[in-house]
């Protein structure tokens, strides 16, 4: 495996918009997720973030702070994760634990009043669930119905 330089999450930029929308990724995942160019970020309350490997965007993912997060979660300090993916060019690099281990200490800076993350991944994407678990989510057993099946609600707490 191929080590990490550095890796940080950061907020959308302009200038990253070009290497975003050259993600790609195969039909098995795409099936569960949104690639960035497909995400509209014009809305208030969504976040979009950038994970970076030596200033690289290598994933992406949305942060919400809208009403949507009370479809998952009755804290009203929690933040909803969702359209997380990593480049199909950078997969199998660590990227998605790396990045996924940051979250927390991001939201620490950035978002100083959320105190829990939670995400909807489909009971079928086992490799999101397992990453997910690896990096401290947890699954109450909450479950909801989303447009390919069943979703299985997982929680973190910052």
């Amino acid at each position: 495996m191929q080590a990490i330089n550095t890796l940080e999450l950061v907020h959308f930029s302009k200038d990253y918009v070009d290497v975003l929308h050259d993600f790609d990724l195969p039909d098995e995942q795409s099936q569960f997720t949104a690639l960035p160019k497909d995400i509209s970020i014009e809305m208030v309350g969504q976040y979009p973030i950038i994970i970076l490997s030596d200033n690289i965007p290598v994933g992406f993912f949305v942060l919400h702070s809208t009403e949507r997060v009370k479809e998952y979660s009755s804290n009203p300090n929690a933040m909803l994760l969702t359209a997380f993916s990593i480049d199909h060019k950078q997969q199998g690099k660590g990227y998605a634990k790396k990045g996924m281990l940051a979250l927390s200490n991001f939201i620490k800076r950035e978002f100083k009043e959320c105190d829990e993350v939670v995400l909807v991944v489909n009971h079928k994407n086992i490799p999101a669930q397992n990453l997910y678990l690896k990096v401290g989510f947890v699954d109450h057993g909450e479950r909801k119905m989303g447009p390919i099946g069943e979703q299985i609600v997982m929680n973190l707490h910052i």
